[in-house]
């Protein structure tokens, strides 16, 4: 799903108050976190990440990797969070 720069902002700060509901560890991107983060974006629709501590590209990676495995949008990427977002059938959140 391609996003729009005022979607994205409207999400950021929807996303600001929130807390990392999943985590990758050392391991990485293994299938029991996508499935984790699968269940979090059925709920909860948009979902903060905390990334291991590695490089920025990497990081990125790492969270284009995920939204690609849950067929997700990646919102935003600072520091060690990154925010991942995917419409559900309850359709939660309005977008602008």
């Amino acid at each position: 799903m391609k996003l729009s720069g005022k979607q994205l902002n409207h999400l950021r700060s929807l996303a600001h108050h929130l807390k990392p509901v999943v985590t990758v560890g050392a391991a990485g991107v293994t299938p029991a976190v996508a499935s984790e983060l699968e269940v979090a974006l059925t709920s909860h629709e948009l979902v903060k990440i905390r990334l291991p501590s590695l490089g920025k590209s990497e990081k990125r990676e790492l969270l284009e990797r995920l939204c690609t495995m849950t067929e997700s949008s990646p919102v935003q990427l600072i520091g060690r969070i990154g925010v991942a977002f995917r419409t559900s059938p309850n359709q939660l959140i309005r977008l602008p």
